[in-house]
Protein backbone atom coordinates (compact mmCIF):
# COMPACT_ATOMS: atom_id res chain seq x y z
CA UNK A 1 0.00 0.00 0.00
CA UNK A 2 2.95 2.29 0.71
CA UNK A 3 4.31 1.69 -2.79
CA UNK A 4 0.93 2.42 -4.39
CA UNK A 5 0.47 5.61 -2.38
CA UNK A 6 3.99 6.78 -3.23
CA UNK A 7 3.57 5.97 -6.93
CA UNK A 8 0.28 7.87 -7.06
CA UNK A 9 1.51 10.76 -4.92
CA UNK A 10 -1.26 10.30 -2.36
CA UNK A 11 -1.50 9.06 1.21
CA UNK A 12 -2.48 5.54 2.22
CA UNK A 13 -5.43 7.10 4.01
CA UNK A 14 -6.74 8.37 0.65
CA UNK A 15 -6.53 4.86 -0.80
CA UNK A 16 -8.44 3.48 2.17
CA UNK A 17 -11.27 5.98 1.61
CA UNK A 18 -11.95 4.17 -1.69
CA UNK A 19 -11.02 0.60 -0.73
CA UNK A 20 -11.72 -0.83 2.70
CA UNK A 21 -8.61 -3.05 2.60
CA UNK A 22 -5.84 -4.33 0.36
CA UNK A 23 -7.82 -7.41 -0.70
CA UNK A 24 -10.68 -5.26 -2.00
CA UNK A 25 -8.16 -3.14 -3.93
CA UNK A 26 -6.50 -6.24 -5.43
CA UNK A 27 -9.89 -7.65 -6.43
CA UNK A 28 -11.02 -4.38 -8.05
CA UNK A 29 -7.72 -4.06 -9.91
CA UNK A 30 -7.85 -7.70 -11.05
CA UNK A 31 -11.36 -7.35 -12.42
CA UNK A 32 -10.45 -4.07 -14.15
CA UNK A 33 -7.48 -5.72 -15.90
CA UNK A 34 -9.67 -8.71 -16.80
CA UNK A 35 -12.30 -6.43 -18.35
CA UNK A 36 -9.68 -4.48 -20.34
CA UNK A 37 -8.16 -7.68 -21.74
CA UNK A 38 -11.62 -9.06 -22.44
CA UNK A 39 -12.51 -5.86 -24.33
CA UNK A 40 -9.38 -6.20 -26.46
CA UNK A 41 -10.13 -9.82 -27.27
CA UNK A 42 -13.72 -8.93 -28.21
CA UNK A 43 -12.38 -6.21 -30.54
CA UNK A 44 -10.09 -8.75 -32.23
CA UNK A 45 -13.00 -11.20 -32.62
CA UNK A 46 -15.19 -8.48 -34.14
CA UNK A 47 -12.65 -7.97 -36.96
CA UNK A 48 -13.93 -11.21 -38.51
CA UNK A 49 -10.51 -12.55 -39.45
CA UNK A 50 -10.09 -16.18 -40.30
CA UNK A 51 -10.12 -18.23 -37.07
CA UNK A 52 -6.45 -19.23 -37.20
CA UNK A 53 -5.31 -15.61 -37.59
CA UNK A 54 -7.78 -14.59 -34.88
CA UNK A 55 -6.23 -16.98 -32.32
CA UNK A 56 -2.74 -15.74 -33.21
CA UNK A 57 -3.79 -12.11 -32.77
CA UNK A 58 -5.43 -12.88 -29.43
CA UNK A 59 -2.25 -14.67 -28.30
CA UNK A 60 -0.13 -11.63 -29.26
CA UNK A 61 -2.53 -9.23 -27.54
CA UNK A 62 -2.57 -11.23 -24.31
CA UNK A 63 1.22 -11.62 -24.31
CA UNK A 64 1.63 -7.83 -24.57
CA UNK A 65 -0.78 -7.17 -21.69
CA UNK A 66 0.39 -9.80 -19.23
CA UNK A 67 3.89 -10.14 -17.86
CA UNK A 68 5.63 -13.44 -18.46
CA UNK A 69 7.69 -14.05 -15.35
CA UNK A 70 7.29 -14.66 -11.63
CA UNK A 71 6.05 -11.10 -11.19
CA UNK A 72 3.07 -12.06 -13.34
CA UNK A 73 -0.22 -10.88 -11.87
CA UNK A 74 -1.74 -14.36 -12.18
CA UNK A 75 1.18 -15.96 -10.38
CA UNK A 76 0.97 -13.36 -7.61
CA UNK A 77 -2.80 -13.81 -7.30
CA UNK A 78 -2.56 -17.57 -7.10
CA UNK A 79 0.10 -17.34 -4.42
CA UNK A 80 -1.24 -14.50 -2.23
CA UNK A 81 -4.97 -14.21 -3.06
CA UNK A 82 -6.20 -17.72 -3.93
CA UNK A 83 -9.91 -16.79 -3.60
CA UNK A 84 -9.59 -13.90 -6.06
CA UNK A 85 -7.55 -16.16 -8.35
CA UNK A 86 -10.30 -18.84 -8.33
CA UNK A 87 -12.96 -16.23 -9.04
CA UNK A 88 -10.91 -14.82 -11.91
CA UNK A 89 -10.34 -18.29 -13.35
CA UNK A 90 -14.10 -18.95 -13.39
CA UNK A 91 -14.73 -15.61 -15.16
CA UNK A 92 -11.94 -16.35 -17.63
CA UNK A 93 -13.40 -19.77 -18.38
CA UNK A 94 -16.92 -18.44 -18.94
CA UNK A 95 -15.68 -15.66 -21.21
CA UNK A 96 -13.13 -17.76 -23.05
CA UNK A 97 -15.62 -20.58 -23.61
CA UNK A 98 -17.85 -18.32 -25.69
CA UNK A 99 -14.94 -16.88 -27.68
CA UNK A 100 -13.33 -20.25 -28.39
CA UNK A 101 -16.65 -21.89 -29.28
CA UNK A 102 -17.32 -19.11 -31.81
CA UNK A 103 -13.80 -19.50 -33.19
CA UNK A 104 -14.21 -23.27 -33.54
CA UNK A 105 -17.62 -22.98 -35.22
CA UNK A 106 -16.29 -20.35 -37.62
CA UNK A 107 -13.26 -22.54 -38.40
CA UNK A 108 -15.46 -25.52 -39.16
CA UNK A 109 -17.76 -23.39 -41.35
CA UNK A 110 -14.77 -22.08 -43.30
CA UNK A 111 -13.29 -25.55 -43.75
CA UNK A 112 -10.19 -24.67 -41.71
CA UNK A 113 -11.02 -26.96 -38.76
CA UNK A 114 -12.14 -30.59 -38.89
CA UNK A 115 -15.91 -30.97 -39.24
CA UNK A 116 -16.01 -33.86 -36.73
CA UNK A 117 -14.51 -31.72 -33.96
CA UNK A 118 -16.21 -31.99 -30.56
CA UNK A 119 -16.47 -28.25 -29.90
CA UNK A 120 -17.18 -28.42 -26.18
CA UNK A 121 -14.30 -30.82 -25.58
CA UNK A 122 -11.87 -28.86 -27.78
CA UNK A 123 -12.73 -25.53 -26.13
CA UNK A 124 -12.26 -26.99 -22.63
CA UNK A 125 -8.94 -28.59 -23.58
CA UNK A 126 -7.83 -25.28 -25.06
CA UNK A 127 -8.68 -23.45 -21.81
CA UNK A 128 -6.96 -26.14 -19.75
CA UNK A 129 -3.84 -25.84 -21.91
CA UNK A 130 -3.74 -22.05 -21.87
CA UNK A 131 -4.11 -21.94 -18.09
CA UNK A 132 -1.84 -24.96 -17.58
CA UNK A 133 1.13 -23.44 -19.36
CA UNK A 134 0.94 -20.48 -16.98
CA UNK A 135 1.42 -22.82 -14.01
CA UNK A 136 4.78 -21.91 -12.49
CA UNK A 137 5.22 -25.39 -11.00
CA UNK A 138 4.64 -27.20 -14.32
CA UNK A 139 6.48 -24.65 -16.45
CA UNK A 140 8.97 -22.83 -14.21
CA UNK A 141 10.04 -19.51 -15.72
CA UNK A 142 13.70 -20.40 -15.17
CA UNK A 143 13.31 -23.18 -17.75
CA UNK A 144 10.46 -22.00 -19.98
CA UNK A 145 9.88 -18.59 -21.53
CA UNK A 146 6.14 -17.92 -21.31
CA UNK A 147 6.00 -16.33 -24.77
CA UNK A 148 7.68 -19.35 -26.33
CA UNK A 149 5.45 -21.94 -24.65
CA UNK A 150 2.36 -19.88 -25.50
CA UNK A 151 3.38 -19.97 -29.17
CA UNK A 152 4.18 -23.69 -29.02
CA UNK A 153 0.88 -24.46 -27.30
CA UNK A 154 -1.18 -22.53 -29.85
CA UNK A 155 0.57 -24.31 -32.71
CA UNK A 156 0.07 -27.66 -30.95
CA UNK A 157 -3.64 -26.92 -30.46
CA UNK A 158 -4.19 -25.79 -34.04
CA UNK A 159 -2.31 -28.72 -35.60
CA UNK A 160 -4.69 -31.03 -33.75
CA UNK A 161 -7.84 -29.46 -35.18
CA UNK A 162 -7.02 -28.08 -38.64
CA UNK A 163 -7.96 -29.57 -41.99
CA UNK A 164 -5.52 -29.69 -44.90
CA UNK A 165 -6.78 -26.24 -45.92
CA UNK A 166 -6.25 -25.02 -42.35
CA UNK A 167 -2.76 -26.49 -42.28
CA UNK A 168 -1.79 -24.43 -45.33
CA UNK A 169 -3.10 -21.29 -43.59
CA UNK A 170 -1.32 -22.19 -40.33
CA UNK A 171 2.00 -22.92 -42.05
CA UNK A 172 1.82 -19.64 -43.97
CA UNK A 173 1.08 -17.72 -40.76
CA UNK A 174 3.98 -19.40 -38.93
CA UNK A 175 6.31 -18.70 -41.87
CA UNK A 176 5.31 -15.01 -41.84
CA UNK A 177 5.85 -14.76 -38.05
CA UNK A 178 9.42 -16.01 -38.32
Amino acid sequence: MDDIATEMGISKKTIYTHFKNKTVLVEATTMHVFEKINEGINCICSLNKNPIEELHEIKQFVMIHLKNDKSSPQYQLQKYYPEIYRSLKIKQFETMQSCVNNNLNKGIDQGLYRSNLDIEFASRIYFLGITGIKDEELFPSERFQKKEIMEKYLEYHLRGIVTQKGLITLNQLLKNEH
